[in-house]
Order: C-alpha cells, then structure tokens, then sequence
C-alpha cells in the first residue's frame, strides 16, 4: 500500500509512544531481555508496522551491471566495494521497501541498512564477539530512526549508531564499513564489470518513493526531540564523520572541503530518494565522498540534521567561516 505525506501524518498522530514499562512488546518479543536497556523505554514508538512487517532481505541475487536496464541514470545506490570482491550496488529503490539487507563479501558478513526517515544508510560488520547475526526491521523508532532487531538474540539495535539499545547485546558496537550513496551511472561508469542487486522477489512497488516531498517538509515525522542549533533545516542533509557535521549546502557550493584531516568532495547527479514519486526523478542533491588524507575511503553517512543532532547533541557543527 502507497504510503504519502498524508498517511505518515496521520501515523505520526496514531503511533504512541512506548510506556516506560516494556511489558507491551513482551508477546512480540519473548526473547528480548528487558532488564538490559541504555535508554528509556518511553524513547521508543511504533512506526507503524509490526515486526517485520517491513520485511529485511538475506541473500539478495545480483546481475551484472551490464545488464540492467530498471534504473535511472540518477537512482541512488549505496556501493560497496571490499577488498577484492567485485563492486556491488544496492539500489535505494529497493532498500526503501526493505531497510536492510543481510550480504556477504569479501568473506565479511554484513548488513546494509537504509532509515529514509533519517536519510542514513549505514554498512555494518555482522560479526559479534565471534558469532555472526542476522538483523530484521523491529518496526519501532527512535528519534524517528530505525530499531534493528538480531534474530540470534533479540536484541534491539539503533541504526544511526550502530549500538546495541536493549536486550543481551546492548551497549555492543557494530563496525561501521566504508561505503557510500552514489548515482547508478556514477558506480555503472566506475565499476562497468560490476554487480548490482536485482529486483527482490516482493510484491512492491520498487522505484517509487513512499515518502513523496519528505525531504522538504518543515518538520521531521515520528520526532518530538530538539531541533538542530544555528538556525539550521532539520531536514537538511549533513555529511556526519564521526562526531562532526558538514551541512551539504556547504559542501556543495564549495565542491571539495578538506578539514579536520578528511576531504569531502561533491558532484553533481544523484537523485534524491525523498523528493518526487519516482526515485530516479528527484532532485539533485549530488554525489559525495570522503577520503582520509591518504585518499582511502572513511565510513560516513548522508542523514537529516534533526538526526544527528538527536544522536550526537554535543557534535561539532561543521560550519565554516
């Protein structure tokens, strides 16, 4: 079903926000261990759909770049490329119905994430404390940001920090793998000998956008907390490195930033993913990087201001002069 403005307004005033008490989710979540939680349970809503009802994909098939024709040329992809493996693509128009996808390359276990309320797709290692695990979609939020949920233990993951929140894993950290959003054309024109991940075998509309104009509303969905500092849009994109935040209005005016021992660079011809109802129609937010001062690529993420400030309240705004 279509999800619009409309329909994500009327669930930002029907989803509740948790009880401080967890006994509400205890049926749905007879694994989780409650006694262990960093934040207060009250943090925590639904975001609409129940535990997987967002279903998480494990496995994905792949095709290889030349052979797809389903993309626009400006439809995002988050690309990985690992070691020796061949370069991967996994297109946004079919994270957006999935969030997550539970891969393998390079021998590494990993999970690539996508929170469009937040904007923040983030790769992670699978690996824990010698065991590897499998994450789905919880359906909950906080700070408007997904809960990801490990089937091995159930324990509840936020997925703008990559930590364990509740449950046997929490105060864990997942390692945070360097990948980054990219126009199709731009991996296709890199990586012509590449993979990217084919159409799942779900009955969902793949290419349109269920958040049609979310990225220029004035207010975040499914968020009550603080809005940024310094007068800035809590919609804006920043390019968060660690604790700190580039605003992309910054960096796309200036094309390249080097600060702080890491260089940002920006191109023109990436699709927002959040803008018209066809992905691959959005407007241009462009193409970014970054690169330590030997130019190896460094994990980051694209999100909301709104987001980092919520997650990282005490985080350097990357601001200029």
């Amino acid at each position: 079903m279509r999800l619009t403005i409309l329909a994500a307004a009327l669930g930002a005033v029907l989803a509740m926000p948790a009880m401080a008490d967890p006994d509400r989710w205890r049926h749905a979540w007879p694994n989780t261990d409650f006694s262990r939680t960093s934040v207060a349970f009250s943090e925590i809503m639904s975001g609409g759909p129940p535990r997987d009802g967002i279903p998480a994909l494990t496995g994905p098939g792949f095709i290889p770049v030349a052979e797809e024709t389903r993309l626009d040329p400006t439809e995002p992809v988050i690309a990985v490329e690992l070691g020796d493996a061949t370069p991967r693509a996994y297109p946004l128009r079919y994270l957006t119905w999935h969030e997550i996808v539970n891969d393998e390359v390079a021998g590494t276990p990993i999970a690539v994430t996508f929170c469009p309320l937040c904007n923040s797709a983030i790769t992670f290692d699978r690996r824990v404390g010698g065991a590897v695990l499998n994450f789905g979609v919880s359906g909950l939020l906080r700070n408007s940001d997904m809960v990801m949920f490990d089937r091995e233990t159930e324990s509840w993951w936020q997925q703008a920090i990559g930590q364990g929140i509740v449950g046997h894993h929490m105060g864990t950290e997942l390692d945070i793998l360097p990948t980054w959003m990219e126009s199709w054309q731009a991996f296709r024109a890199r990586n012509p000998q590449g993979l990217v991940m084919d159409e799942p075998g779900h009955r969902r509309p793949y290419g349109s956008n269920p958040y049609v104009g979310y990225d220029s509303a004035p207010r975040p969905f499914l968020y009550s907390g603080e809005m940024p500092p310094h007068g800035i849009a809590p919609l804006l994109r920043v390019v968060r490195v660690g604790d700190r935040a580039w605003p992309l209005t910054r960096l796309a005016e200036a094309g390249e930033i080097t600060e702080e021992g890491v260089t940002l660079t920006w191109a023109e011809g990436q699709a927002s993913a959040l803008d018209t109802d066809r992905i691959g129609a959005g407007r241009d937010v462009g193409n970014i990087r970054v690169r330590d001062g030997q130019g190896a690529d460094l994990a980051h993420d694209v999100m909301f201001a709104f987001a980092f400030h919520a997650f990282w309240p005490e985080g350097e705004w990357m601001l200029g002069n």
